[in-house]
């Protein structure tokens, strides 16, 4: 009995797994001709801003002042990351 229950709703279990996929592809920009992934476009981009953060902070004198600085600077830049994912592509 629990098998045909079971049995019953796995192609509704298939499609709750399948809702999330679109027939549009995947989100990319064409750069000098070859089209990177947006994940990847965004994380270059954290990795610049945290760096960037990184320099600001260390002209500034509050680098000094950081306990856990590996841990910052990663969360400033993951920060940056999904920032401008969640700008550009959308919610």
């Amino acid at each position: 009995m629990r098998y045909i229950r079971l049995r019953f709703f796995i192609p509704y279990f298939s499609l709750l797994a399948s809702e999330g996929c679109s027939f549009q592809g995947a989100p990319s920009f064409p750069v000098v001709g070859a089209y990177f992934p947006g994940w990847m476009v965004c994380g270059l981009i954290g990795v610049a801003v945290a760096v960037g953060l990184r320099v600001v902070f260390l002209l500034t004198g509050i680098d000094a002042n950081l306990s856990f600085r590996l841990f910052t600077y990663v969360a400033l830049g993951v920060i940056a990351a999904l920032t401008v994912w969640t700008l550009v592509f959308g919610p």
